[in-house]
């Protein structure tokens, strides 16, 4: 199932695709789903980041894209770099390459804390697309990520969350810039599965119903400029677009 949030005439609803409209829904988590009775025609529908994690750990896999010694770590992003779809990414301009990063984002569905291989997945709701931001002549500077990581819109989330994901270990991802194609690659690519980072990154913190993981860019990062239009497809999900600002 595709979940969304969206911006209504009366405000922010939940909602799950229904053929060509998105059913107004109450709670996306709740395990029985209740419809409020109400539609929006997907033709019509403004849709916001589908959901407000309170949570976003991205992953650092510290080997295979680079040669940093030590194995994968996480760190944690602002909530507040969240970004609907369609939203334009004010980036930095004054502190060196700016580059996009496309990733599988993880959506969280219950309580999540020392999970193991055999229970993890019980654990995700959904997957979406996610852009991880970074201004990457910072990170030397940083290795905490904060000054990389942490400016307005630099998290464009979207544009649902898809509950119904064969094998999120084997997601192709399409990198799109200005109409050409600059990458392509996917979850099966990542130097740590997508396991591998639900089992980590549990064994330390607890996550909550909402919460995010960003499983890491699989080769999938490149450098923008003001202007671009960045478009991240991930297969079996679907296409983030956002503008660089």
């Amino acid at each position: 199932m595709r979940f969304a949030r969206l911006q209504t005439a009366d405000g922010i609803v939940n909602a799950v695709a229904s053929g060509d409209s998105w059913r107004h829904i109450e709670d996306p988590f709740a395990e029985t789903l209740a419809y409020t009775g109400a539609h929006t025609p997907a033709d019509d529908a403004i849709l916001l980041a589908p959901v407000r994690p309170r949570v976003i750990v991205g992953i650092a896999h510290n080997r295979g894209n680079n040669d940093h010694p030590l194995p994968m770590q996480a760190w944690h992003k602002s909530p507040h770099s969240v970004a609907n779809p369609g939203e334009i990414i004010p980036v930095r301009r004054d502190i060196g390459t700016v580059n996009i990063e496309g990733e599988l984002a993880v959506v969280i569905g219950r309580q999540a804390y020392q999970l193991t291989e055999s229970n993890a997945f019980d654990h995700v709701f959904g997957y979406a697309v996610a852009n991880d931001v970074t201004n990457i002549d910072q990170v030397p500077r940083d290795e905490k990520n904060f000054q990389a990581k942490s400016g307005i819109n630099y998290t464009p989330l979207g544009p649902w969350i898809e509950t119904e994901i064969a094998d999120p270990e084997n997601v192709a991802t399409e990198v799109v810039i200005n109409g050409r194609v600059v990458g392509q690659s996917g979850s099966f690519n990542l130097p740590s599965s997508v396991l591998a980072c639900l089992v980590y990154v549990t064994s330390w913190l607890r996550l909550e119903t909402g919460d995010v993981i960003l499983t890491g860019a699989p080769n999938t990062f490149f450098a923008a400029q003001p202007g671009d239009r960045v478009e991240i497809t991930l297969a079996g999900i679907g296409t983030l677009t956002n503008t660089i600002g």
